[in-house]
């Protein structure tokens, strides 16, 4: 490999892809600009109130955005197969990690929530930096389902089942209802029978009605979802501000860096609730801005999804697109108030390192996908030639 391919932002053989990696390209580099610019704005009162420095988290972020752009690239530029055959060890590594915050004294807990390993400068969350890794395994092992023993089938359901109930002990319901659904979408478009899928879903929906249950945040967090107001000062209030927050916005919005409900009166408004600060900010035109890109990125996932050659590889489309736009869209149900509230991030806006670059390394395997289904297409022989005379 190239080393000038590790370079964010530099790719000197751009046309040579297929028109949709192209357009995902500018469409990932379109989107995180855009939430770098908000997350400027949502962090800044934050940052300067507790630091001293209003940049605090910006630049945090930016150092993130520059590892995930090195991940990003390699996937970019690293044939599919061979990301495809290292996939498993990265699944059973952070899944070692995510049953290792569940030690006392070694994992960092946060808001009652023990998701983090502090090994260095910037905490890990395994539970986010395996998402994309379990979009790669599950399409590698539902892609070729018909194909594999019962012994390798069994293995890798377990791994996973315990990949979601290690994540659900930390506890993080959300990322596990997340987690478990993208799974349950790759064998659903892989064409299992149904009755594994029925099974497992009602297993899934057994096991988040006994959580809900055992845990009274999450009931409390329940109630408050189906009346806010009931208790706006207490359990409703992160719902409330931000719904307030959604509503000021107006058509047109109040303006870049006028939102008046991040200074200290929305919570956490710069990462699971950012949303409602670009609303606030950018008003219902912004907001329209935003679902239209989703809508063109996702549609652009399924496009690739349905040139892909391979069915491994459709199923990994696939897979990130409900990586990327179903969890937006389920980032900005919480803040709108059409789903209950959770701790699931907003891709490329909230702030955090492990979920920045856990979504620009999904971003860089849909346009892998994409490169890939171009170079799949049959071509002359003195076409080849002339490719390869032009690369040197």
């Amino acid at each position: 490999m190239n080393l000038r391919h590790l370079i964010p932002f530099v790719d000197g053989d751009l046309q040579e892809w297929a028109i949709e990696a192209r357009l995902l390209r500018w469409l990932t580099f379109l989107w995180l600009f855009m939430g770098l610019v908000v997350l400027f704005s949502a962090s800044y009162p934050v940052g300067d109130a507790y630091y001293g420095d209003g940049l605090y988290y910006f630049k945090r972020q930016l150092v993130s955005v520059m590892v995930g752009m090195v991940g990003f690239n390699l996937m970019v530029h690293f044939p599919l197969r061979y990301v495809l055959g290292m996939a498993h060890w990265f699944v059973v590594l952070l899944l070692a990690l995510i049953l290792v915050t569940l030690i006392p004294g070694l994992g960092t807990t946060t808001n009652g929530a023990t998701r983090w390993l502090s090994l260095g400068p910037m905490p890990i969350q395994p539970s986010e930096l395996i998402k994309p890794f379990l979009v790669l395994q599950s399409a590698r092992i539902f892609g070729q389902w018909a194909r594999l023993s019962w012994k390798v089938r069994l293995t890798w359901l377990f791994i996973f089942a315990l990949v979601l109930l290690g994540i659900l002990l930390q506890p993080n319901l959300s990322t596990t209802a997340f987690c478990g659904i993208t799974i349950w979408l790759i064998a659903l478009a892989a064409g299992l029978p149904y009755i594994y899928l029925m099974g497992t879903a009602l297993g899934g929906l057994l096991l988040a009605t006994i959580s809900i249950s055992v845990k009274e945040y999450q009931r409390r967090r329940i109630m408050s979802f189906l009346n806010p107001w009931a208790d706006p000062m207490q359990d409703g209030y992160q719902l409330v501000q931000s719904l307030l927050a959604v509503g000021s916005g107006g058509t047109w919005g109040t303006g870049f860096g006028l939102s008046q409900q991040k200074l200290f009166y929305l919570p956490i408004q710069y990462t699971d609730f950012i949303f409602a600060v670009f609303a606030e900010e950018f008003g219902f035109a912004g907001s329209l801005v935003l679902l239209l890109l989703l809508l063109v990125y996702g549609t652009l996932a399924l496009i690739v999804s349905m040139k892909a050659q391979n069915a491994i590889h459709r199923l990994v489309a696939i897979g990130v697109m409900i990586l990327m736009v179903g969890q937006s869209l389920m980032n900005i149900g919480v803040a709108t108030g059409a789903l209950p509230t959770t701790g699931l991030p907003l891709p490329l806006f909230s702030y955090g390192g492990n979920s920045m670059i856990a979504s620009l390394l999904g971003a860089g395997i849909l346009i892998r996908v994409a490169r890939e289904s171009r170079e799949a297409e049959v071509v002359s022989l003195e076409e080849r030639r002339s490719r390869s005379r032009r690369r040197r």
